[in-house]
């Protein structure tokens, strides 16, 4: 009898496996997050793809490296029949071993087990959700699951956290070769996560006339002035009912106290929840004329990653997660957030997506960053049943 089913029994069995792994689960953990992987350094990621790809190849996974020149390579991993007219469905694990945080993070936050919880940078954001992948898989592997006509496509990409620019189109092509993608991404407290919301950036350039504050004030055209008024502007776009936010995170301009300050800029975030918003907020960006006449702008950017929005397929795939993880013993919800991740863009293909399927812990980006162990076992246990469903 198959390990997943929908009794009881199956499920007690999966989690017994499960718990029987956390351990060997921990140690790959461990090694991921020594392997520091800021998204700016190449060499740096590169290593430590190098050791999933290691592990991957252990389990029998057929690996494949998107190389890449200014950012780390991408990992893709088969897993399941090798004749390509063997397979009859395809799923995907998708997931990012990036971190925000730079080389040498690990003397002030080292990597520790205490009370409870692995401390460490990356670890719920998202290394911990790549090793409960690994075992999920090594799980399936050892019940002989994986030869059922079932192809498991793991891709870890490594510039999430800056935006995807590489991985997008790879991500969106094996994407497309799938019936679900399932998002390694940490849990929103221990839910999954059934919508994100969508993000843009833009750089608002204002170009003025530098002058002497003093002898020559009405010859000058000030940059700050007219960004003061593109900040207020732009911030009246939030509609919070709309889900919409419009955040000016970062400003700067002039060069003395008594100059008339000829350039400034503004760095802003926008978040939404509707597809549809996005073309919009675009448009408003575009028509943006300056007050002064004599200011010059330049406006860059646009939106980065579109919204997952809570579609049929995606509901399918929570109520099915749901029912195997009280199963498993435990209440799987579902929650919505602001943040964005690479299930965005599996989203707005119409791929069903599920996303916040990895740890659950809390301080992602954060010194205090750390996985709760307690929840890991019922968690890979979830992730090995749906991959064999």
């Amino acid at each position: 009898m198959s390990l997943v089913t929908e009794s009881s029994i199956s499920m007690r069995a999966l989690l017994a496996g499960a718990r029987r792994k956390e351990a060997a689960l921990l140690d790959l953990a461990g090694r991921l997050v020594l392997a520091e992987s800021p998204s700016d350094d190449k060499a740096a990621v590169d290593a430590c793809v190098a050791l999933a790809a290691d592990r991957a190849r252990q389990l029998g996974g057929r690996i494949k490296l998107h190389r890449q020149r200014a950012y780390g390579n991408l990992l893709e991993v088969r897993f399941g029949p090798r004749s390509r007219s063997s397979v009859q469905k395809k799923v995907m694990l998708l997931g990012h071993l990036d971190t925000v945080w730079p080389l040498g993070t690990l003397k002030t936050m080292p990597c520790r087990l205490k009370d409870g919880r692995l401390y460490g940078p990356g670890t719920f954001d998202m290394k911990v959700g790549a090793a409960m992948a690994l075992t999920a898989i090594e799980m399936l592997v050892e019940a002989g699951l994986l030869d059922s006509g079932k192809e498991i496509i793991l891709l870890l990409n490594t510039e999430e956290e800056i935006g995807s620019p590489v991985s997008r189109p790879v991500t969106e092509r094996l994407a497309r070769e799938c019936s679900a993608v399932y998002v390694l991404e940490p849990a929103q407290g221990v839910a999954c996560k059934a919508a994100r919301k969508g993000t843009g950036i833009w750089r608002i350039d204002v170009e003025g006339t530098a002058a002497h504050a003093g002898v020559d004030f009405e010859k000058g055209a000030s940059a700050i002035r007219e960004i003061a008024r593109l900040v207020e502007t732009v911030s009246n776009w939030t509609d919070l009912k709309r889900g919409i936010t419009v955040n000016v995170g970062t400003i700067n301009g002039g060069s003395k106290t008594n100059v008339v300050p000829a350039h400034a800029f503004a760095e802003i975030d926008v978040r939404i929840a509707k597809k549809a918003d996005g073309p919009r907020i675009e448009r408003l960006f575009a028509k943006l004329k300056p007050a002064d006449k004599r200011c010059k702008l330049i406006v860059t950017g646009g939106i980065n990653r579109p919204p997952m929005e809570r579609g049929r397929g995606t509901v399918t795939l929570y109520e099915q997660a749901r029912a195997f993880a009280a199963d498993l013993g435990f209440t799987l919800d579902e929650a919505a957030t602001g943040g964005a991740s690479d299930g965005n863009f599996t989203a707005a293909l119409g791929v069903p997506t599920l996303d916040g399927l990895g740890a659950v812990g809390e301080g992602a980006h954060a010194p205090h960053e750390s996985v709760l162990i307690e929840h890991l076992a019922a968690r890979t246990a979830l992730l090995a049943a749906l991959l064999a469903n």
